[in-house]
């Protein structure tokens, strides 16, 4: 079970701007997809560690979460994000 991490295109960031904003300070938790998540971050800094291996991603990253994915999310700097659940 991967994370994707890149640059969006452009129809990826106009579809992004439409979509609900999510806002996390500093912090440390556990998370669980339901569903495949997929977000575009505007500011901030995160570490998502799962079974696979860690990724680490920042303002301008475009990061899609499959669904079943059990992770813990480190938030380095704060975050603001726009994001979708398919």
């Amino acid at each position: 079970m991967n994370i994707i991490v890149k640059k969006p295109s452009e129809a990826e960031k106009a579809e992004m701007t439409r979509k609900p904003i999510w806002t996390c300070g500093v912090s440390e938790f556990d998370w669980y997809y339901d569903s495949e998540e997929t977000c575009l971050l505007l500011e901030g800094e995160v570490e998502v560690a799962y079974a696979g291996g860690s990724v680490r991603f920042g303002a301008g990253d475009y990061v899609v979460f499959p669904q079943g994915l059990a992770c813990v999310w480190k938030v380095l700097a704060p975050v603001k994000k726009h994001y979708v659940f398919r």
